[in-house]
């Protein structure tokens, strides 16, 4: 689902290199705790609250920041594995500053109330692989046509416009469904190190994918590509086919889950790269 296995593996590495300390990776994952990204030039306003979203089975929390004047394209958020935590709400506001109404959810609603990552990017992943494990290709695109619709119900999201989604290492495939679940709003799909997209399955999230009318940004890290050397030219050969557009690159120097800034593998410079071309796909796709 996700390269979560290769966690600690791949702190050491980065340790070797000097990137970052073990006393470093142990404040910046702990609980809750991210690093301030940078700020927006020009932001607007923004609104924001906790909210829940009524899904065919049971009631989602969530988190839903918006421009506080007018109507702005949708954006449905698909955290990692560490769930629905502050660093997530940060990244979520930084895309409402751009001009999205954007929806962060969390994805295990179905068996805990978030934060379901008790110390947040340092809880142990063996604690949450019960929580990614209960999640399934149905309550995944049962979820992603729920928030899809409550996005569409709001004030601030244009329904004249697409509707971008992005997700994060187990994410990642999330979004991919989530095109494949709504591909008449789904504008535009990206992946951070996502995990999982490329099986061996006819239902294997890259084959959704190709069926819908997204444009794809896939951002791929260097040790993922590593260790699956092959997924970057199936994902190409798949999408070239259909002539779905698709920006698919390997980011030099970076680990799985450098993203988000709590992450101990966090690469600012690639990750503010891995954003730029975020927002360009939006600009493109949502306009």
């Amino acid at each position: 689902m996700c390269d979560q296995d290769h966690f600690e593996q791949d702190r050491e590495e980065f340790e070797a290199q000097g990137l970052v300390t073990r006393r470093q990776f142990g404040v910046i994952l702990g609980a809750g705790m991210a690093m301030m990204l940078p700020q927006v030039k020009n932001p607007v306003a923004v609104t924001e609250s906790d909210v829940t979203v009524t899904t065919p089975d049971g009631t989602a929390d969530c988190y839903f920041v918006h421009p506080a004047a007018g109507r702005a394209a949708g954006i449905l958020v698909w955290p990692d594995i560490f769930g629905l935590r502050p660093a997530f709400r940060q990244m979520g506001k930084r895309l409402a500053e751009s001009g999205y109404s954007v929806l962060v959810v969390n994805p295990f609603y179905r068996v805990k109330k978030a934060p379901t990552a008790e110390k947040g990017a340092a809880t142990p992943i063996p604690s949450l692989l019960p929580l990614a494990q209960a999640l399934n290709e149905t309550t995944q695109m049962t979820d992603a046509k729920a928030f899809i619709g409550w996005l569409d119900k709001q004030n601030s999201v244009a329904t004249n416009r697409k509707i971008g989604t992005q997700g994060y290492c187990m994410g990642g495939p999330i979004a991919f469904r989530t095109a494949a679940a709504v591909p008449d709003r789904v504008g535009a799909v990206a992946s951070f190190h996502g995990g999982g997209l490329v099986t061996d399955m006819p239902n294997s999230p890259h084959l959704q994918a190709a069926k819908t009318k997204a444009q794809l940004l896939i951002a791929i890290a260097a040790n993922d590509d590593m260790r699956s050397p092959n997924e970057k030219n199936v994902l190409k050969e798949t999408f070239a086919k259909v002539n779905l557009p698709a920006e698919i690159e390997v980011y030099t120097g970076a680990a799985h889950g450098w993203c988000p800034p709590d992450s101990g593998v966090y690469n600012e410079p690639q990750a503010e790269k891995a954003w730029s071309r975020l927002l360009a796909l939006y600009g493109k796709a949502l306009a």
